[in-house]
């Protein structure tokens, strides 16, 4: 399962690191767009268009019946019950395509939000990296050691929280770098990613070893056979938008993407 979640993310991130350079709400836009025009193919292909055009005159007819019968309680109570199950027939319609498309959307968001939903450490601002131990610590042992890559520097020892199993580290990038973080312990050596500086690139901000974190947190194999449960990069959170108006990537992919599909939904014959 973990291998087959890294083959995705391997492939995600290969494709989001065109759009290195890009702006980014340039390059959400057009995800956007195509997100819009591949959830309008996945509808058609597998709602019944029919059904729902029906249910639709449906609810028409019966919004129709609400004004033409405004002076008649008996005709109005009829038309608010039929409009109710005309209602419920047409979301049950709508569940079927609506569940499709749950599951790739929520990989899909998953993989954006590593690309659009943080940014590299800040060159000279300090940065947290911590470990999560999986079983309690010893305070009489020594603590793991920090290796970091060059560019990046440790500002302070290895400050451990022994109610919290965790053992943390400020480190400082020192200018634009990219390299491999590794925590040493008496059992072995376990790496993670650290990058600073640049513009928007695919990044892990944890790297784990239950399942759970690596669907959640994509991007670097899962931890195996270590005491550490996972490591943490503290990246800043990032936002996209035009000078100071910014809004959350998540955002502006909702609106864009919808807005496409309510669009677009004409040229492919697909009624919503």
């Amino acid at each position: 399962m973990t291998a087959a979640l890294y083959l995705v993310s391997a492939s995600c991130r290969a494709v989001l690191s065109l759009f290195e350079g890009w702006h980014p709400l340039a390059s959400l836009t057009l995800i956007s767009i195509l997100t819009g025009i591949g959830m309008l193919w996945v509808f058609r292909r597998v709602s019944n268009q029919a059904a729902i055009r029906r249910a639709k005159s449906h609810l028409q007819a019966h919004l129709y019946e609400l004004r033409l019968y405004a002076d008649e309680p008996v005709l109005i109570w009829r038309a608010q019950r039929d409009l109710l199950a005309a209602n419920l027939r047409y979301l049950r319609l709508m569940l079927k395509p609506a569940v499709i498309l749950t599951i790739p959307m929520v990989l899909a968001l998953v993989q954006l939000d590593a690309f659009y939903g943080r940014q590299p450490l800040e060159v000279g601002a300090p940065a947290l990296v911590t470990v999560q131990m999986k079983e309690a610590i010893d305070p009489s042992a020594p603590p793991p050691a920090l290796e970091v890559p060059d560019g990046f520097a440790v500002e302070s020892p290895a400050v451990r929280a022994l109610a919290e199993r965790q053992v943390v580290w400020r480190v400082r990038p020192v200018r634009e770098a990219l390299g491999v973080l590794r925590v040493r312990l008496p059992g072995g050596v376990v790496e993670k990613d650290i990058v600073s500086g640049g513009g928007p690139r695919y990044l892990t901000a944890r790297r784990a070893s239950s399942r759970g974190d690596v669907f959640w947190d994509p991007g670097e194999r899962a931890i195996e056979g270590s005491s550490i449960d996972w490591i943490e990069v503290a990246y800043p959170p990032a936002e996209a938008g035009l000078w100071s108006f910014r809004l959350h990537w998540l955002v502006w992919f909702v609106v864009i993407s919808l807005a496409a599909a309510w669009l677009l939904k004409g040229r492919f014959g697909v009624a919503l």
